[in-house]
């Protein structure tokens, strides 16, 4: 099975004047049904930083991504599902995440940092609601994998370990399993995380007592983000 991952990360600095009418607030590209090998723009919110009186700096920071994919069955491409956009914007962050920690690769403890960062999935907030967050997942991977040399940069687009190729797969896979309609949520790449035995992910999941009975209770809301799509937010 082969799966596809492209990450662009763009910074991006604007200088206003306070006595301009204030920046729209940054917005993130509603994803049409199916996204599958086609990129979108995701843009995390801007940071403002003052420098004097007079002006004041912007600065966003936007991902181009290009959604995993697995090689359709019999060539049917209606074997492939659809991504939920949390579960298109977790990948996107997790990479950022493994950029931040100067990390070469994206792995599975990424993978579940970008679950945390995009912090509104059904599975997001099942880990919150057990203590799991993101500042203990970032110390727990720095406690096993140890930080980046400090003169060390994170290439442009880190490529995804062979685990968190393996848990992206599992998630595809168990999609089309399920016979379900709808999306692929993020709940499945949680599991995907966690199905991979001797991954930093599922170490660092099991360290802070994520458990097969809990992995069960997210398999019961498996499908459940689809009711929360940003489409019908906006509604």
């Amino acid at each position: 099975m082969a799966s596809s991952y492209t990450l662009s990360f763009i910074p991006m600095t604007v200088v206003v004047s306070r006595r301009s009418a204030s920046p729209s607030p940054s917005s993130s590209l509603i994803p049409p049904p199916s996204l599958l090998g086609k990129k979108l723009l995701v843009t995390q919110p801007s940071r403002r930083r003052f420098f004097s009186k007079k002006h004041r700096c912007l600065t966003s920071a936007s991902t181009v991504f290009s959604v995993p994919t697995a090689q359709p069955e019999n060539g049917s491409s209606d074997k492939i599902p659809k991504w939920s956009a949390r579960a298109i914007k977790s990948l996107a962050m997790g990479e950022l995440e493994a950029r931040k920690l100067k990390y070469p690769t994206t792995g599975s403890e990424a993978i579940l940092m970008g679950i945390l960062v995009e912090g509104t999935s059904t599975a997001a907030k099942f880990l919150r609601a057990n203590g799991i967050t993101l500042f203990k997942v970032r110390d727990e991977i720095i406690k096993l994998l140890g930080k980046s040399d400090m003169y060390f940069f994170s290439p442009e687009h880190p490529p995804l370990t062979e685990p968190a190729r393996k848990a992206v797969d599992w998630a595809i896979d168990e999609k089309k399993k399920s016979g379900v309609d709808g999306e692929l949520t993020t709940a499945y790449l949680l599991l995907g995380v966690w199905s991979q035995k001797d991954s930093a992910g599922r170490q660092i999941l099991e360290a802070l007592g994520f458990n097969e009975n809990k992995a069960k209770q997210v398999a019961e809301a498996m499908n459940e983000d689809v009711d929360l799509s940003f489409k019908k937010q906006s509604q």
